[in-house]
């Protein structure tokens, strides 16, 4: 008989709200550029943040963490489907909208959708109920590292024809996190890394080869070309480099309005920097590894071996692609397009990442006392 607490952790829960505030400050000012400088309706981008990411992200947050987390399980094989099918609707003509390069959304009337993330999700809970299943057969490759391959194939196979890089290394990120925490051979996870390496090489010379090879020029020079695709990491820098120690103040980021690609997603984070310099840049990295810490104590308290598995990569999954945005601002990552939980555009994101937060909230009323 599990033990039940009768609250969520309390100190998670305050890491996700404060998060959320910050957060909801943040878009706030950066959608002031985006008005200043374009024709795009900030409205309609702000309703999709607010009502769809951070309203109903709520609702569905609350109503997880009322859901006993064990029953994911039994459903995981079928969300995983669900999800790999609405991922892969975006190259149907009519329901898949082509942005930037790649079809990743599906547009319904005014409000686009981002099936892609869903998969994420998806593919955490099936791990995590496959892992568990056969937890004690992971040391045969067969079990192990065969059946982890051919699970990542599916959303592997889709993101690549896309394509949606960022999407696909946070996944295959989490899903090696969780098969280490699993129990994973060494010699397994170096050759998960070995296949990444090779998929990541066929990727650039099958898709848009120039184009990921200027993210990596960029990422080792920044000043390579300085107009064209080293831009974006460039005007970041300036940002961060402008906010000092205390920042320009809410609001007053002057980088925004005309300079920075992107001020309400991939770079919102350079806006912050700037708006609220060094402290404030280190609070929002606190936030995260706050949240970090929290959940995989969780994980580690889990009371079965389900719950501590799918804890590892709900965290890894929200923390993780959290640190790949802040690195490829700062320059200590290439670009990747994914972006800052809780604080960057994107309704889609937003809804499943507090979908997945309420589930890590109920594992943590089961979990064990320190």
């Amino acid at each position: 008989m599990l033990s039940v607490r009768n609250n969520v952790d309390a100190l998670l829960l305050f890491f996700v709200l404060a998060l959320l505030v910050a957060g909801l400050g943040i878009f706030s000012s950066a959608s002031l550029g985006l008005l200043a400088r374009t024709n795009i309706s900030v409205f309609s981008i702000a309703v999709n943040h607010i009502v769809l990411g951070i309203f109903f992200g709520s609702l569905i947050a609350y109503t997880a963490s009322r859901v006993h987390y064990r029953v994911w399980k039994k459903w995981a094989p079928h969300l995983f489907i669900a999800s790999a099918f609405l991922t892969a609707l975006v190259f149907i003509p009519g329901l898949g909208l082509e942005s930037g390069g790649g079809k990743r959304w599906l547009l319904f009337g005014p409000i686009s959708f981002q099936p892609a993330e869903t998969l994420k999700i998806g593919t955490i809970l099936l791990l995590a109920a496959y892992f568990s299943k056969y937890r004690a057969r992971l040391d045969d490759w067969r079990y192990g590292l065969g059946a982890f391959l051919a699970i990542l194939a599916v959303p592997s196979l889709i993101l690549s024809m896309q394509p949606d890089t960022g999407t696909l290394v946070v996944i295959l990120a989490s899903g090696t996190a969780m098969f280490f925490a699993a129990g994973a051979r060494w010699k397994h996870i170096a050759t998960i890394i070995l296949i990444g390496a090779i998929g990541l090489a066929v990727l650039i010379f099958a898709f848009d080869r120039d184009y990921i090879l200027d993210r990596f020029a960029t990422f080792l020079n920044p000043f390579h070309d300085p107009q064209g695709a080293s831009y974006q990491v460039r005007q970041s820098l300036i940002a961060i480099g402008s906010g000092e120690v205390f920042g320009r103040g809410f609001g007053q980021s002057i980088q925004k309005f005309s300079y920075l690609p992107e001020p309400m997603s991939d770079s919102i984070f350079a806006v912050a920097a700037e708006e609220f310099g060094f402290v404030g840049s280190i609070a929002i990295v606190g936030l995260f590894i706050g949240l970090a810490s929290r959940g995989f104590s969780i994980a580690a308290r889990a009371p079965d071996y389900f719950g501590a598995i799918l804890a590892t990569g709900i965290v890894t999954y929200i923390v993780g692609q959290s640190f790949v945005n802040i690195a490829a601002m700062l320059n200590l990552a290439p670009l990747t397009g994914i972006p800052l939980i809780f604080i960057s555009q994107g309704g889609t994101a937003m809804l499943v990442a507090l979908g997945s937060i309420g589930i890590l909230l109920n594992i943590s009323r089961y979990a064990k006392a320190k």
